[in-house]
């Protein structure tokens, strides 16, 4: 029996503006867009399979890079061939003379492709491809949410999360020390403790708030800290590791499993979050995921920007071992989770859980009408 080969492979940079009412303002900055990468592989049975490139800021440059330079290694390949294709693609733009974290962006976007493609080939769920099986995930209320602002209104948001059924979710500190105080404590106020607090300073932190702020964070049962300071800061990580009396989280913003692997190995980092639209993909996650296990820590995916990425994270937590959290991306009016995939890439059950989408593949349909209305801004996506 042949095996069905990719024939095509189209990229789709996609934006939307953010209303002045619901830009929020966090470590980064304020959000004043959205951005996506979406890519189509066409396989030559006339299966279509989608996946999602992190934008990294560029959306135009990672489309382009996608398009002019890691095609060339996909069309043609065998669909059952993904970790071949892979290998192609990493050493054609990240183990020499490439683009590195572009590359890694680009690849991940093809690769969650490739694997939406070859379980709908197959006609089954992709948690079933990669050996898992339908169950009960975890949970916190995240994306773009629970930003600055007053803290009264902070609790509200809050509240409203918990009403929904989230047992947990993430605040967004880095403000100042001060500020966030008063925003973790009144949240835990409000929010009671039934519910797991988890604070993200967004690369805001010097090595001196985190000590400043350590205690708060204590105080309120906090269950962690994460990305405290810029992915690559590992003597800053090092230095806060006899002051941080809770696990230190980060991962979102490192590429495949060596950077994992250094992580892991620097005894800081004990919350992994490797993004599948950025470390490398579906394949490479499953690869950090392994050496995650034989250390004995938990994977909790940063889930990004569409609905392809979110239902195809909770597919990937339904397969590996040593499942975390999934991020629920509950952003007001997000349209890449609301308009461009159905059905719903996530809902929420009344016991804070969420279960993998049980059709073909990653379980969602893409609107290309969607796709074609809204084409690239150019432009920063924070300020």
């Amino acid at each position: 029996m042949t095996s069905p080969k990719i024939i095509d492979l189209t990229c789709y940079p996609t934006s939307f503006r953010v209303p002045p009412e619901n830009a929020v303002h966090l470590g980064i900055g304020r959000m004043v867009k959205r951005d996506a990468i979406v890519v189509k592989v066409t396989l030559d049975n006339g299966v279509t399979g989608w996946g999602e490139a992190h934008h990294g800021r560029s959306p135009g440059a990672v489309s382009r890079l996608i398009e002019t330079s890691l095609k060339q290694h996909v069309i043609n390949q065998d669909i059952h061939n993904i970790g071949g294709i892979w290998e192609k693609l990493y050493r054609a733009q990240v183990a020499s003379h490439g683009l590195g974290a572009g590359g890694c962006l680009g690849i991940s976007g093809i690769d969650m492709a490739l694997w939406d493609a070859r379980a709908k080939h197959l006609g089954i769920p992709l948690f079933q491809l990669l050996g898992g099986e339908l169950k009960d995930v975890r949970a916190y209320a995240g994306g773009l949410s629970l930003g600055y602002q007053a803290p009264e209104a902070l609790a509200a948001e809050a509240q409203s999360y918990k009403d929904q059924g989230y047992a947990a979710l993430k605040l967004r500190i880095g403000k100042s020390v001060e500020d966030d105080r008063r925003a973790i404590t009144a949240t835990r106020t409000q929010a009671g403790n039934s519910v797991d607090i988890l604070v993200d300073a967004n690369t805001a932190y010097s090595v001196s708030d985190v000590r400043a702020i350590m205690p708060t964070l204590l105080d309120n049962s906090i269950g962690w800290l994460e990305e405290p300071f810029p992915a690559y800061h590992y003597k800053e990580y090092q230095r806060i590791k006899p002051i941080a009396g809770l696990p230190i989280a980060a991962g979102e913003n490192h590429y495949t499993r060596f950077e994992f692997l250094r992580l892991i190995e620097d005894g800081v980092v004990e919350i992994l979050q490797p993004d599948l639209s950025k470390c490398g993909g579906i394949t490479e996650a499953l690869r950090i995921s392994a050496i995650a296990s034989a250390h004995g820590l938990p994977i909790h995916p940063h889930t990004s920007i569409t609905g392809i990425n979110m239902a195809a994270s909770i597919h990937f937590l339904s397969a590996i071992n040593n499942p975390g959290y999934f991020e629920a991306d509950v952003s007001k009016n997000n349209l890449f989770r609301d308009e461009l995939v159905h059905p719903a890439p996530f809902v929420i059950s009344e016991k804070g859980t969420t279960q993998a989408l049980s059709g073909p593949g990653i379980g969602v349909n893409v609107n290309e009408d969607f796709l074609q209305a809204h084409p690239l801004i150019e432009g920063p996506s924070y300020i």
